[in-house]
């Protein structure tokens, strides 16, 4: 494999930076973004003044700051972005998954006990796509059918071949003229509505098993879940799901004798099977009828064995960074005048995104926003939700770091140690710009030990 060449830009801007009298500032500001790739710039000051007095306790400027900015992390989700953002936001979904399974952070140790399920729901079937199979740890043909049919368009059904982990050709169909682009797209743009419907439905069916009513069964149990949504490589979402039975009083109280691992894992496949949406109907467009696919999983989680806690939590924090770039699209909004064969994507994300742009521009689909999140292939909705019951919060998780660093600044005395009842803190802060120079983005990789960006290397390739 060639060794890429760095940009010539990139070396004379290193240069340039290391001379800087302020290099040594800029360098910890750098790290303390933990090699954010596209760092947020802030210009301002915070006060601290004496609530009695009115004197000024301490002034903290950017005015003395390398360039006049604060540089602080771009808190990203997306891997695609910011890999050292998306870590973090991973590892604090990995907690908040976690938390719920086991204990910590608020939620008691005993949850233990609760009945708890690791479910699997997939999209129906939009057509058939190249795939890759295996049994004992053997890799099938695609699509091998002694006798295949031909489709209306003149190709065979059938694939014969073995695909590797990497192919391009996964996820494509095998006739794109006879793939259903409208039934993914209304899926993806429907899919939190199928999601809302099926939670409804399992209390439902909870509330029936017990005998109970839904309101009798909210003085008896609660169904806590936490959940993600991933991509397929044909362009659909599924979602990976915890669901968990409690008492009354969520994760602190144990749920009732009658609710056991069966009795929500039945309710689970009823309510995949019974609950449906209708797409409204159009001129083009007749209303159609979506629900989930055939494939569903549903697995009770365990402390010990092959599905753990660990597994489980491990698994969803994943796919909360990522988004449809395994589909071949890209991670920023696309707009309807854009030249889509000019932008680099793969040619089933490419017609995807023009049935976004087609459906989107129907009067009876507006309220699906189709054209504006065709970037997402019609898919919405959060990628990382969870019922209010499930465990902790991003946002606590985020907090108790925060209250962390600052107490380490208090400790080694770079920040001043107030009483926080005598003393009024007023911050005015304003947006500078993002983003590392060529020079800067390759200072910060050596600097933190993360890859470099694409942008630093002559031919597009990675940097060693």
């Amino acid at each position: 494999m060639p060794v890429s060449t760095l940009n010539p830009h990139a070396i004379r801007g290193m240069i340039t930076r290391l001379h800087d009298p302020d290099y040594s500032r800029w360098a910890a500001q750098i790290r303390a973004t933990n090699g954010c790739r596209q760092p947020i710039h802030l210009r301002g000051r915070v006060d601290h003044i004496d609530r009695a007095t009115g004197e000024l306790l301490h002034r903290y400027t950017t005015r003395t700051e390398p360039g006049g900015v604060l540089r602080v992390p771009c808190k990203t989700r997306r891997a695609s972005r910011c890999p050292a953002c998306a870590e973090t936001y991973r590892a604090d979904t990995y907690q908040l998954i976690r938390a719920g399974l086991v204990g910590g952070k608020g939620v008691p140790a005993s949850v233990t006990a609760h009945p708890c399920l690791f479910v699997t729901l997939t999209a129906p079937s939009f057509g058939a796509v190249h795939t890759r199979r295996e049994k004992d740890g053997k890799v099938l043909p695609c699509h091998a059918r002694r006798n295949a049919p031909t489709c209306p368009h003149g190709r065979a059904m059938s694939c014969t071949a073995r695909h590797g982990t990497e192919e391009t050709r996964l996820g494509e169909p095998l006739c794109a003229d006879c793939y259903d682009y409208a039934g993914s797209v209304l899926f993806n743009a429907l899919a939190p509505q199928l999601w809302r419907y099926f939670t409804d439905a399992l209390r439902r069916r909870v509330a029936k098993a017990a005998g109970l009513t839904l309101r009798e069964l909210r003085a008896q149990a609660t169904i806590a879940f936490a959940k993600v949504a991933e991509y397929q490589r044909r362009g659909v979402v599924h979602f990976h799901a915890v669901i968990r039975l409690d008492g009354p009083d969520g994760p602190a109280s144990p749920p009732p004798a009658w609710a056991s691992a069966d009795v929500l894992a039945d309710a689970v496949r009823h309510a995949a099977s019974a609950v449906s949406v209708t797409t409204p109907a159009t001129a083009d467009e007749p209303a159609c009828v979506l629900r989930w696919g055939t494939q569903l999983d549903v697995h009770p989680i365990t402390l010990d064995g092959d599905l753990t806690d660990q597994a489980v939590a491990g698994y969803i924090a994943k796919y909360a960074t990522k988004a449809a770039e395994c589909v071949g699209t890209l991670d920023r909004r696309i707009n309807p005048l854009d030249d889509l064969s000019a932008l680099p994507l793969r040619e089933h994300a490419r017609r995807l995104i023009a049935e976004c742009f087609r459906l989107g521009a129907l009067d009876e689909l507006t309220d699906l926003r189709l054209v504006q999140w065709a970037h997402m292939l019609g898919f919405r909705g959060h990628f990382s939700t969870r019922s209010r019951g499930y465990s902790t919060t991003l946002g606590d998780i985020r907090a108790d770091r925060t209250t962390y660093a600052r107490n380490e600044e208090i400790t080694t005395g770079r920040l001043p140690l107030f009483d926080e009842d005598t003393v009024l803190v007023i911050a005015e802060w304003e947006y500078a710009g993002k983003g590392h120079s060529l020079g800067d983005a390759l200072l910060a990789a050596a600097l933190t030990g993360t890859a470099l960006p694409t942008s630093v290397t002559r031919d597009g390739g990675e940097g060693r």
